[in-house]
């Protein structure tokens, strides 16, 4: 083989516009099966409603079983996995069998009830045809739009290969001939090129050591990593550094023991063989439900704190001289930097210090206001609008200073794993009484602790969780100064 030549500012096409889930397509199918469903029923009671009296409430029942019912069948059947989805004509039986189940069921249900008279056969027969077959042609329909949007690649995922050796060409042979239809290859990192089955070489991006850079700077949605059984130093290594990335990491078919936690993929690689490593946080509806949740929190509260953000500012700016607000640079999202806004709550020179020294209890640079401010985390509140800006969110990480950042990234394994999700005005290390000063290792390394668990395990219930603790946690005021 060549050697490469390293091109690792190479920027991902533009035409890619959207990255498509496994977690998210079969709950839109699932969404559109129950439309259909609904729609038969409702329609097919307004065509044969002359021929039965009218009791309302029993056929509303009887719709709400069956759609019930039928979805759970096709889920237990498996009809909501992306094979199913993409070829619907390999699975008719199973879509048919799904809908007489479920009738059968609603027939028992009737008759051990005592309420089956109530019910019009034509309804019921009518009922079933018009669901299963609009089940079937909706299904159609969307199989032959998701084949186009595949081969237009509106939707699909970017990855990129990183490997060497016999490993990472056998994986790129499997992806050659299985081509997974929303999968799109960017390229590959290695200290080699790979040739294709025509004849040309894949792209090549980097070395081993870019992707990280690489991932960071362009829209990266998946990383394989093909690197023989004897480099688990190298591949836990390199998976350690991929920890900081909103990506999602995978080992190919060689597997390194018990170094790393591994599990299947996803659907959408469909049959390549490869395990996950680790998973990208706030996945499928994840991201959106953050997103909306932070916005519409974020205008209320933003409305709610207007007169207390007014009078803290009078106060600030009648009890010393300088700037109401305190703008600070912090590593954010995947380490990009932003300016966090607080009220300013020590003297103007302090505040403008080159290093960051942090507050400890009775600190003679914190003003009068400011020392009630901090009492009570009011200093906090202008972060609002940095949640409104998009460079925060309600809950997350604390960004800490960028010079304690970096002090402490050299001295705790998986740091900025923690930079995987936005930072937060309030957090999961927060409301278990990790606030203040931070003045040793242990102390940091338990607030991260804290941190990565919140990352690995988010849920909106979660969430509103820590904003109700957070309240708790204001009005005792814990490790505040």
């Amino acid at each position: 083989m060549n050697a490469p030549s390293k091109v690792p500012g190479a920027r991902i096409s533009r035409r890619r516009k959207f990255s498509i889930s496994s977690q998210v397509l079969p709950e839109l199918v699932m969404a559109m099966d129950s439309i259909v469903i609904l729609a038969a029923a409702v329609i097919t009671y307004l065509l044969t409603e002359r021929f039965y009296t009218d009791r309302t409430e029993y056929y509303i029942s009887a719709v709400l079983f069956v759609w019930l019912v039928s979805l759970l069948l096709l889920h237990i059947g498996g009809l909501y996995k992306f094979e199913p989805i993409l070829r619907p004509t390999g699975f008719l039986e199973k879509l048919i069998v799904a809908f007489v189940t479920t009738f059968l069921f609603l027939f028992a249900a009737a008759f051990s009830l005592k309420i089956s008279t109530i019910y019009s056969r034509i309804w019921i027969g009518s009922f079933a045809v018009a669901a299963c077959l609009g089940i079937v042609i909706a299904r159609l329909i969307a199989a032959r739009v998701l084949s186009v949007v595949a081969g237009s690649q509106v939707f699909t995922r970017n990855i990129v290969v990183c490997g060497r050796g016999p490993q990472a060409a056998r994986l790129l042979q499997h992806m050659e001939r299985v081509k997974p239809k929303f999968v799109s290859l960017i390229g590959v990192f290695s200290d080699a090129t790979f040739t294709k089955s025509d004849g040309s070489e894949y792209p090549l991006l980097g070395g081993l050591d870019d992707v990280g850079v690489y991932a960071r700077e362009n829209q990266v949605d998946d990383i394989v990593i093909a690197l023989p059984w004897s480099a688990d130093e190298q591949i836990s290594g390199l998976v350690a550094n991929l920890r900081e990335l909103p990506v999602n990491v995978y080992l190919g078919a060689d597997l390194i023991g018990f170094s790393v936690a591994l599990r299947p993929p996803p659907d959408h690689f469909g049959n390549l063989p490869i395990v996950e490593v680790m998973g990208r946080p706030l996945a499928g509806w994840g991201a959106s439900l953050k997103a909306t949740e932070d916005f519409v929190l974020g205008v209320v509260f933003a409305i709610a704190l207007v007169p207390l953000m007014t009078l803290i500012a009078i106060a600030i700016k009648i009890d010393s001289a300088g700037p109401i607000l305190f703008r600070q640079q912090r590593y954010g999202f995947v380490n990009k930097k932003f300016f966090i806004l607080k009220f300013r709550t020590m003297t103007d020179a302090a505040s403008q210090a080159a290093t960051t020294e942090q507050a400890t209890p009775n600190d003679p640079r914190v003003t009068r206001v400011g020392r009630y401010l901090r009492r009570w985390s009011l200093d906090e509140l202008p972060q609002i609008f940095n949640v409104l800006n998009g460079t925060m969110s309600l809950v997350g990480p604390r960004p800490h200073a960028i010079d304690h950042n970096e002090e402490y990234a050299q001295k705790i394994r998986g740091y900025f794993a923690r930079h995987r999700v936005k930072p937060g005005i309030t957090g999961w290390a927060q409301v278990n009484g990790l606030r203040g000063q931070t003045d040793t290792v242990d102390k940091m390394e338990r607030r991260v602790q804290y941190d990565i668990s919140y990352v690995e395990n988010w849920s909106l219930l979660f969430d509103l969780r820590i904003l109700a603790l957070t309240c708790v946690a204001l009005i005792t005021g814990r490790n505040a100064h």
